[in-house]
């Protein structure tokens, strides 16, 4: 079993800031287990299919005088567009869907929590691939536009700042994905000693607000930072070429 993944039953009383293993599996040799991470994942990711389908379908119909769902679903999209092409400008329109999709994924894995799940930007591995992507992208984008001179700006303004251009440049996905994962595990531990610690009568009501701040508040702000952080990022290197 792998350390910090632990064997439990489907069902649990309280909660906790482990991650769990639900059950595993056999390949190639190894043990796999299929976590609360794996779970909370694969229910949001069916969350936006049907979502995505239902949007679809609705918006082929489109009405002149639109109703509460068409209302929804072009504040959402006016919302995100609107903030893509207010940090990238004319570049927005390469990136727009996929900082939509992250931002949307990044939120409803933050706001999980309110629905009874472990979010699953709460677990490191989920957090560090989101930001290895955004670094993907940083480096992609900075080769193809600057081509030679991504690499040549590492000794820039003198050779001897090489070592701390190299580190601050690596040091992206390692920090925004810190980030993230340090924010959203707060929240969980916090919210998983009140649950388990405090006297039954004291968990009516006051765990509520602590949702709404852990989950809904923190969440959102997180969600916004780390999209922030990716377009002024890839803006950053578009914009030197």
């Amino acid at each position: 079993m792998k350390e910090g993944v632990k064997k439990v039953g489907l069902i649990s009383n309280e909660a906790d800031f482990m991650i769990h293993g639900l059950f595993s599996y056999e390949a190639f040799g190894q043990t796999f287990w299929i976590t609360t991470t794996h779970v909370g994942m694969i229910i949001i990711t069916a969350l936006f299919i049907v979502l995505g389908l239902v949007a679809h379908h609705r918006m082929k119909k489109a009405e002149e005088i639109p109703g509460t769902l068409q209302n929804i679903l072009e504040l959402i999209v006016e919302m995100l567009d609107k903030l893509v092409h207010t940090n990238m400008g004319k570049y927005a329109g390469k990136f727009a869907n996929y900082i939509a999709t992250l931002f949307l994924f990044v939120l409803i894995s933050n706001i999980s929590g309110i629905f009874g799940l472990r979010s699953p930007t709460a677990d490191y591995g989920v957090t560090l691939m989101l930001a290895l992507i955004t670094f993907a992208m940083i480096q992609f984008n900075g080769i193809k536009h600057q081509k030679l001179g991504h690499f040549t700006a590492l000794f820039k303004p003198i050779p001897l700042l090489f070592p701390i251009n190299l580190i601050g440049e690596l040091a992206t996905p390692l920090s925004m994905s810190l980030r993230l994962f340090a924010n959203m595990l707060s929240g969980t531990i916090i919210l998983a000693l009140w649950y388990g610690l405090i006297p039954i009568f004291l968990k009516i009501g006051v765990p509520a607000f602590l949702h709404v701040y852990f989950d809904l508040f923190s969440g959102c702000i997180q969600t916004y930072v780390f999209c922030m952080l990716t377009m002024i990022f890839v803006t950053d290197k578009i914009g030197e070429s």
